[in-house]
């Protein structure tokens, strides 16, 4: 049995869903269980990584986890592990790009990085055995615009040039899954990346490609899009400066390195940006 926490999101429906197809007894853990929209033969529990207890009740039977971590900190990653190591063998933990090697968490210049790269300390320090995926930027990520594109063929927004190797859902939970039941895996740290970088800009133009429309890419003021993230009731506003600040930072060091690691974990090479759009096509579309 194999528990999979955040399952109800991209990632982790892909990874419920490549499981069942493998055969795999698999567990979704979600907070509204009753209307969670997960797999056939995924069997939902009730479970929340701010409650301990239901974690716990989660847990009984389970040999592995995919723990994604939905926190901006890392204060609550030994309480968690504490309950997790009670009962499964090995973790699979979604961290992020922005973990630099060779630098501790306090080292790293952003806060997301800062805070995965505790995550990640913790869990090496834990005695259990372990797994860091680091994908790179989510494709999803892209649906942000899915409102403007619905609405127009104008996508307005800040940092036009900050490139980015967006990365296919299906990719990352492909390796996660060859992770949960391979044993080949333990203590490895994968840099996770598709194919090819391309700037926000770009990635407009090729959502317009795939859906066969003329989309443009409008470049606005920092502040500009500050105050359109704040007015956007969806988007949390503790993360606006961080999301920011995180593409400024992006804008100012080198294009992100692309890697064969997908490939090289699954067998299958990573999924373009393109394919991205055309799997995702219905929520761009006003119909």
């Amino acid at each position: 049995m194999i528990l999979v926490t955040g399952a109800s999101g991209n990632v982790g429906g892909q990874v419920l869903a490549q499981l069942l197809r493998r055969g795999i007894t698999a567990r979704g853990m979600t907070r509204h269980p009753e209307s969670a929209k997960l797999p056939t033969g995924a069997e939902a529990v009730r479970g929340d990584l701010t409650d301990l207890d239901s974690l716990e009740a989660c847990l009984h039977g389970v040999s592995a986890v995919f723990l994604m971590w939905p926190f901006h900190s890392a204060e609550p990653m030994a309480g968690i592990l504490d309950v997790i190591k009670r009962h499964a063998r090995h973790v699979v933990l979604l961290s992020s790009g922005a973990v630099q090697d060779g630098l501790v968490p306090e080292q790293h210049a952003n806060h997301v990085g800062r805070s995965h790269a505790e995550v990640e300390r913790l869990l090496r320090e834990s005695g259990m055995p372990w797994t860091v995926l680091r994908p790179s930027t989510f494709a999803t990520n892209a649906l942000w615009w899915a409102d403007q594109i619905r609405a127009g063929d104008t996508v307005a927004g800040s940092y036009g040039a900050v490139p980015m190797a967006m990365l296919h859902e299906a990719d990352i939970a492909a390796v996660a899954v060859c992770a949960l039941t391979e044993d080949a895996h333990d203590q490895a740290c994968y840099q996770l990346t598709r194919p090819q970088v391309l700037t926000q800009a770009e990635q407009v133009r090729v959502i317009g490609e795939a859906l066969g429309r003329p989309l443009r890419w409008q470049e606005l003021t920092r502040e500009e899009a500050r105050q359109r993230l704040l007015a956007d009731h969806s988007f949390p506003d503790s993360f606006v400066d961080v999301l920011l600040d995180g593409y400024a930072h992006m804008l100012d060091e080198p294009p992100p390195a692309i890697t064969q690691t997908v490939e090289t974990v699954t067998g299958a090479p990573a999924r373009t940006f393109h394919q991205w759009v055309l799997d995702h096509a219905d929520e761009f579309s006003t119909c």
